[in-house]
C-alpha cells in the first residue's frame, strides 16, 4: 500500500490534461485579443478615413459649387446632410453597425465660401466582439480643410 501511495504522489496522470486546459486557455486569450485589437485598429482606420473623405466632399461643394453643402442661403443643404451621408456610407466598411455614429460638420465663420475651414468631425463608441473589459471607447476622429469651391 505504501508504494501505491508512493506512485500517485510521484505520478503524472493528471499533468498532461491541467497542461493542456491552462495551453488552451492562454492560446484562446491570444487568439481572441489579437482578433479584437485587429478589429479595433481597422476601425480606427476606416473611421479616419471616412472623416476625410467627409472633408474632402466639403472642401469640394462650397457655395460656388453646383451642388452646394454648406450653411449660406444659396444652399439648400442647410445642415450637410451630403457630406454626413459620405461620411455613413464610408464608415459602414468597418464591419461595425454604424448607426450610433455622430457626424458634426463645422464651418469656420459660418460660410461655405471658398477659402474659408471646414471641420468634419466622426464619433463613435467601439463596440468590441469580444467583451473584453476596457474595449468601450468613445473615438473621435477629425479632418479639416480649406473649401475650393
Amino acid at each position: 500500500m505504501g508504494r501505491d501511495l508512493r506512485r500517485g504522489v510521484r505520478g503524472e496522470e493528471g499533468s498532461a490534461l491541467l497542461e493542456m486546459a491552462l495551453s488552451l486557455t492562454v492560446t484562446f486569450l491570444l487568439a481572441f485579443g489579437l482578433f479584437e485589437l485587429c478589429m479595433f485598429t481597422y476601425t480606427c482606420i476606416v473611421l479616419n478615413d471616412a472623416a476625410q473623405e467627409g472633408a474632402r466632399y466639403a472642401i469640394m461643394h462650397g457655395t460656388d459649387s453646383t451642388t452646394c453643402s454648406g450653411p449660406d442661403t444659396g444652399c439648400t443643404d442647410q445642415v450637410s446632410a451630403n457630406i454626413k451621408t459620405v461620411v455613413k456610407n464610408i464608415a459602414s466598411a468597418s464591419l461595425h453597425d454604424m448607426s450610433t455614429l455622430t457626424v458634426t460638420v463645422t464651418y469656420g465663420d459660418a460660410t461655405a465660401r471658398p477659402g474659408h475651414p471646414v471641420l468634419v468631425k466622426a464619433a463613435y463608441t467601439y463596440v468590441p466582439y469580444v467583451n473584453f473589459p476596457g474595449l468601450r471607447r468613445t473615438m473621435t476622429f477629425k479632418s479639416q480643410g480649406r473649401i475650393l469651391f
